[in-house]
């Protein structure tokens, strides 16, 4: 399952999440506000920085920040979604 860790004050977070959400795509949703012990997921991943959204993939891949169309283009690649 993909892993969106984000927190509602992100503008990014939202976008990400919204675009998964309309590609119909699974995913959990771990907001930092909420789950505090997520945010040392966070900096572990991203070197000591708490960078949100950061999507974790099935594979063990990250993307921090993603733009959308980065974000359609790995979920392209791993067969998520279709073109």
């Amino acid at each position: 399952m993909i892993k969106l860790y984000g927190a509602s004050w992100c503008p990014d977070c939202q976008r990400s999440k919204k675009l998964l959400e309309t590609l119909n795509v699974p995913f959990t949703y771990i907001n930092l506000e909420e789950v505090p012990e997520a945010a040392e997921i966070v900096e572990k991943i991203n070197h000591g920085l708490q960078s949100i959204p950061t999507i974790v993939f099935d594979d063990g891949s990250v993307l921090t920040e993603p733009s959308d169309l980065v974000l359609k283009t790995k979920l392209i690649e791993i067969g998520v979604v279709s073109q």
